[in-house]
């Protein structure tokens, strides 16, 4: 059986993520959000709820593919995500933050230079403030639609593109209702999204203001990202919005020296003033989490500059750590390029000072509680921490550069009764013609409970045999033409059934079954049967070339 499984840590993580994302709360206008979603984490830019939605969901695109023949439990709690993510709180700072912050002549005086233009003090808003209605673009009350708050939907393509590339169902990109100004709805659906999203920006080469009129190269890498999954998963090429923003990036955005090393980044470039702020070498590390699965030269580029410029792999100096985010993010971008010197390093200081633990029931959860003395782990902090635990090294990329479509029509576990039992691994070994399927007890006190699962899409019940520990296992019955149930206990077990499915492979739109890139307005979903069809991926594209837009956002 496969050696690679799901990490204790990442069991635990899932665990309290079930937890949290199934657990009902109230993101309305009238409600607030359970305390265990993180809106406290890297004030002023990040304290909001939405980003514990978008950086909860990148663990789950890498779980996936650790267990891609399991998938139903990351789906439901990514669905719970983007549904949060239409509501008023995932949009709280664009629906409540008007006009000029008339608090910038207070702000704290360490923002004076690093967050805030020295020479600008006292009448100019910080990041993180919006400040919807100011010119040019004045009140508008669709978080989406709107000439700013590229952030937003940028990061809300990318949760949707991962729910989108997790389960195979196409749930969202049917029309569905997006909270705006004044209890306002907006109706929009994935597709949607992503095209408005590559239309404006191709009409903007310069990217798309988050606040206004803050152009964030962190943001935009984010939202180049979620393009480029949607564009494995639909066929459509939204992505090619995404090398011009990055060649305007290095002439606008960075300063480079003769030899093309990076001396500094912009944290943000604002247009109206004429004004990029320049964070140093070190400015590009946070961006190339996202710009890696893009453009693995430029990340490893800004990687390495920002590495040097922090001394990070120099043992004599010690490690200084303000807000946990940058190194939670450099852990993964540092086993993505192999530099297991300074991952190691990180991984030492995570242990000494972000305090993992585990939880819960029987210490059946786990998170990364940054010596905070809070009730719950930071969901944005832990999120990102997670993604060095799951998989093997390059996981985080091959989500996006090598993506796992023909699952959707391979072999594949359903019914599990988590979150009592947990499944580790769940992959089908196309030349046995086996699904490897290991089991663990992710209640403990359930430990030897009867249960049962599902296998799905076989191609012929009858000549199943399934074994356990390697000898044959008799509990299990065929329930139809393409599936069987097993029983069983929940414990750790090594299955292996034999699913008669060999050499299944499949590329880009093809493999995922539902997926056309035809819209729909009033409640049509996609055609179930198929890919999309040459024409209808070429209209697509043409649409976006020309600034086109799509039924529902025209």
């Amino acid at each position: 059986m496969s050696e690679v499984e799901l990490s204790p840590r990442a069991r635990g993580w899932l665990k309290y993520l079930w937890r949290k994302a199934t657990t009902p709360d109230d993101w309305s206008e009238s409600g607030e959000p359970h305390p265990w979603w993180d809106r406290y984490s890297t004030p002023p830019m990040t304290n909001f709820p939405r980003f514990d939605l978008s950086e909860s969901s990148y663990a789950l695109a890498m779980m996936a593919d650790v267990t891609p023949a399991w998938r139903e439990v990351y789906t439901r709690i990514l669905d719970d995500l983007v549904a949060r993510h239409t509501t008023f709180w995932a949009a709280v700072d664009w629906l409540s933050q008007f006009g000029h912050d008339p608090k910038r002549a207070q702000y704290p005086e360490a923002w004076k230079g690093t967050l805030v233009p020295a020479h600008l003090w006292g009448n100019y808003d910080a990041p993180g403030w919006t400040a919807n209605g100011v010119d040019p673009w004045g009140l508008q009350k669709d978080p989406i639609g709107a000439d700013g708050n590229l952030f937003f939907r940028g990061f809300f393509n990318l949760v949707l593109s991962t729910y989108a590339y997790v389960s195979g169902d196409d749930k969202w990109n049917k029309p569905f209702q997006v909270a705006g100004v004044e209890s306002s709805r907006h109706e929009w659906s994935h597709p949607c999204i992503a095209e408005f999203l590559a239309t404006q920006w191709a009409k903007r080469p310069e990217g798309p203001h988050c606040e206004n009129t803050k152009i964030w190269p962190y943001c935009l890498s984010a939202a180049g990202l979620g393009l480029k999954l949607f564009d494995r998963i639909h066929g459509t090429d939204h992505h090619q919005v995404w090398e011009p923003w990055t060649e305007h990036a290095k002439k606008h955005y960075m300063v480079l020296s003769d030899d093309g090393r990076l001396e500094s980044m912009a944290l943000y470039y604002d247009p109206i003033v004429g004004h990029a702020h320049m964070a140093g070498p070190a400015g590009g590390l946070a961006p190339s989490f996202y710009i890696l699965p893009q453009d693995r030269a430029l990340a490893e580029r800004l990687y390495r500059a920002g590495i040097e410029a922090l001394g990070w792999r120099d043992r004599d100096r010690d490690i200084q750590v303000g807000d946990p985010r940058m190194p939670s993010l450099v852990l993964t971008l540092a086993r993505e390029l192999g530099d297991t010197e300074v991952e190691n390093r990180l991984r030492e200081l995570a242990e000494q000072r972000f305090e993992p633990r585990s939880f819960g029931d029987e210490g059946s959860e786990f998170g990364y509680w940054f010596g905070l003395g809070e009730d719950y782990p930071r969901g944005q902090l832990s999120g990102l921490m997670i993604c060095a635990d799951v998989g093997e090294p390059g996981a985080w990329s091959r989500v996006f550069e090598q993506p796992q479509l023909a699952k959707f029509d391979q072999p594949t576990v359903t019914g599990v009764d988590f979150p009592r039992l947990g499944i580790a691994a769940a992959r089908n070994d196309l030349e046995r013609a086996v699904l490897e399927v290991r089991s663990y007890a992710a209640e403990p006190a359930a430990r030897g409970a009867e249960t049962r699962f599902r296998v799905v899409k076989l191609a012929d019940p009858a000549a199943v045999e399934v074994r356990l520990g390697g000898d044959l296992y008799p509990r299990w019955r065929a329930l139809g033409e393409e599936s069987i149930e097993i029983e069983t206990t929940v414990d750790d077990h090594a299955f292996e059934i034999t699913t008669g499915v060999r050499g299944l492979v499949a590329s880009g739109a093809a493999a995922v079954r539902g997926r056309s890139s035809q819209r729909a307005r009033g409640g049509g979903a996609l055609a179930r049967s198929g890919a999309p069809s040459a024409a209808t991926i070429q209209a697509a594209n043409r649409m976006v070339k020309s600034g086109g837009l799509c039924p529902c956002c025209s």
